[in-house]
């Protein structure tokens, strides 16, 4: 829970605190009376009776009641501690420092329970253990620095980790990325990140509150309540970026089917940030320079397109406007590369701004008024981009020392156009160091810099390619639930083994496929030679025929391709009988098409992931996938198409045709549904999927279902 007396409190009380203020005690007394606490601040020391001008009581008997305890004292003293301040001194909210709780040992886990039943029993907030506090605009609970600049508008950011906190702080003080309050979360015994997030989605104010949070998750405990969360955060106008640490897998797992291998807690994370409409991020300088595109997006008409889905969304077209060319000319190629476009200008208007620059300056796009441009030429730029050249959605601004102009003159220019102009500017200030006072002011004033073009242009690039939030409802049209659900509560034990799991057998894979309208390729399976030839002759040939009973049909020589007679089917059907584990044969029409790929796997606590991708070589070896996380909005489906690395190829190349990627949309969409309706289903694929520019046909799948 998190309450007033952990936000607000009229008053504090560090037990531990010090005069060493190169320890935890001693810091945080210090980063709270330098933070300009106005509430009423105790220490609690039995050794001392001063700790940096404060009267220091000896024993915490010997306090008045008291808001906010702050405790930075030795693990096993802290239940004590904490049940005292709880029921004598009507202590309602708790920051433990310490650590040596449960991320250390059984005995820690043990107090770490106490702590949590006293809270719990008395109705106190609690952060930690095991963090470094936390930071607000009423008070500084912290040990460690950077001690950010804090504004209300500023970033809202939850970390897992204290230390891996500091870092990210570091990272983002230095291009000047505002806060509003930062959690550290430690332990997250009571209050996780989801819980955090919780408070701020139930409590928010567009008007008063952060529109931006920076996330660093260690682990996600409640994965349902992150998404709520979080998308309705998002859809009230707040935008979210996150790192995910710890999502590799850690050794390899045994699984019998393409999804199982590739599958994984990443693919769950990706598949939950992307329904969320979360902008995952990898590393702190990415998540910090995804915070300072948000703040230069933040109000801005480009607003919209982070809240509103779109199955083809518009890509951003940009202006750069710069005084030395090889950066401008770094910055289009990495623009280019993540699809967005720097579009060339020209005609009249690029002729007139021509006029009025310097002789030699460029004005295609990107802009170079050159080193000598002076800060008019630069605020004159800055303005055709903003109110002539209608090609243009936003401006980024490259202007360091190789110019011949007094930088705080130019800085100023480009302070005063970023308060000004409807579009957004992204100032790109590289010389932080032969210009840092420069630079300094210019951040003092409220701005942020991206200091290095191309990480700014992979961070756009993240933000924008992140869908918005996908629609929960779950799309039942055409998809026969409860024959769904007649077919998987009456499977025969013989169907799935005597211990309730096991791979379907191919008749029942048909049927449920049937059931939930994903379109199959003609097929029949028998154990007897003359069956099989017959159905081949009545379907016509050439024809497909595959062994019914081993897992890995290739690697065992169960498929034979392209059979063009009754005689080659025969010899073909009395081979693959003799493999071993072989039950029967399956044949099927052979149709042609490029070969797609869907499949599942259940993740705890995350429920279905869904993959999709293009099948044979780009699965199996390239592992070109997108996850998504059941149930799938027609959106939600889209945008996993259109992530693949290979997606020009379902959209045609070279002159060959495309598939039809609304019909392979539609079978995304309707897998999802079955999954959400079978949770007995645990892993499966279909592999593949034969395509064209009519038709998307499932040609081979595996089920695995387990019943309890």
């Amino acid at each position: 829970m998190i309450n007033q007396q952990l936000l607000r409190p009229e008053s504090i009380v560090v037990v531990g605190g010090s005069n060493n203020i190169h320890k935890p005690g001693g810091a945080v007394v210090r980063n709270i009376m330098g933070g300009g606490y106005e509430g009423i601040l105790r220490v609690v020391n039995p050794k001392e009776d001063e700790i940096q001008g404060i009267k220091v009581f000896h024993d915490v008997k010997e306090l008045p009641p008291t808001d906010l305890a702050i405790l930075v004292v030795a693990a096993r003293f802290c239940p004590d501690y904490v049940e005292f301040l709880a029921s004598e001194k009507q202590v309602k909210a708790f920051i433990i420092i310490s650590a040596g709780f449960g991320e250390e040992t059984r005995e820690g886990r043990l107090l770490e329970q106490r702590i949590l039943d006293t809270c719990e029993r008395h109705q106190c907030a609690l952060i930690g253990p095991n963090c470094i506090g936390l930071l607000n605009r009423w008070h500084h609970s912290v040990f460690t620095k950077p001690i950010p600049h804090l504004t209300p508008k500023g970033v809202d950011f939850i970390s897992g980790s204290g230390a891996t906190a500091v870092f990210i702080l570091e990272s983002a003080v230095s291009k000047g990325l505002p806060f509003n309050s930062v959690w550290s979360i430690g332990n997250g015994k009571q209050i996780g990140i989801e819980t955090v997030l919780e408070y701020m989605d139930e409590h928010f104010d567009a008007k008063r509150d952060p529109l931006v949070k920076l996330l660093y998750i260690e682990n996600i405990a409640d994965p349902d309540k992150l998404l709520f969360h979080a998308t309705s955060l998002i859809r009230k106008g707040c935008r979210i970026a996150a790192i995910k640490a710890g999502s590799s897998e850690s050794g390899s797992r045994a699984a019998s089917s393409h999804t199982g291998a590739i599958a994984s807690s990443d693919a769950a994370v990706e598949a939950l940030f992307r329904k969320a409409g979360i902008v995952r991020c990898f590393s702190r300088e990415e998540l910090t320079t995804v915070g300072c595109v948000f703040k230069c997006l933040e109000n801005s008409s480009l607003a919209t397109r982070f809240s509103t889905p779109s199955t083809h969304p518009a890509p951003l077209r940009l202006a750069i406007v710069t005084h030395a060319g090889g950066p401008g000319v770094m910055l289009t190629d990495a623009l280019s590369k993540g699809g967005m476009v720097v579009p060339p200008l020209s005609g009249e208007v690029a002729e007139a701004l021509k006029e009025q620059l310097l002789p030699g300056s460029s004005v295609s796009n990107p802009i170079d008024i050159l080193a000598t441009g002076t800060s008019e030429h630069l605020g004159l730029a800055i303005d055709y981009c903003d109110k002539q050249f209608d090609e243009i959605d936003a401006i980024m601004v490259i202007f360091g020392t190789p110019g011949l102009v007094e930088l705080y003159s130019a800085y100023d220019v480009l302070h005063k156009k970023i308060l000004e102009c409807r579009k957004p500017i992204f100032p790109i200030l590289p010389s932080v160091n032969t210009a840092g006072p420069e630079v300094h002011e210019f951040l003092h004033k409220g701005h942020v810099n991206f200091s290095d073009e191309v990480t700014l242009a992979t961070a756009l690039t993240q933000v924008m390619k992140t869908p918005a939030p996908a629609d929960q409802n779950v799309v039942v049209n055409g998809v026969d639930v409860p024959r769904i659900r007649r077919i998987i509560e009456t499977l025969p034990a013989e169907a799935i083994g005597m211990e309730g799991t096991g791979y379907l057998p191919p008749e029942l894979v048909h049927e449920l496929l049937a059931a939930a309208g994903i379109p199959t390729v003609p097929e029949f399976v028998s154990a007897k030679k003359e069956e099989v030839c017959d159905f081949a002759e009545r379907e016509g040939f050439p024809v497909v025929a595959k062994v019914v009973g081993p897992v890995h049909k290739s690697d065992v020589g169960g498929v034979t391709l392209n059979i063009r007679s009754k005689e080659v089917l025969a010899a073909e059907f009395d081979r693959m009988m003799q493999i071993p584990e072989a039950k029967g044969v399956m044949v099927q029409k052979m149709i042609k098409g490029t070969e797609l790929f869907i499949g599942a796997k259940y993740e705890s606590r995350f429920g279905h992931v869904v993959l999709c991708g293009l099948g044979g070589i780009f699965v199996e070896v390239l592992k070109d996938v997108s996850s998504g996380l059941a149930p799938l909005s027609y959106e939600e489906a889209y945008s996993m198409i259109h992530s693949l690395r290979g997606y020009k190829i379902i959209k045609g190349t070279r002159g060959q045709k495309g598939v039809n990627e609304k019909k392979y949309a539609e079978i995304i969409v309707r897998l999802s549904t079955l999954l959400r309706f079978a949770t007995e289903i645990k892993e499966m694929d279909i592999n593949p999927l034969l395509a064209d520019d009519r038709e998307v046909v499932a040609v081979d799948a595996r089920i695995l279902v387990e019943k309890s």
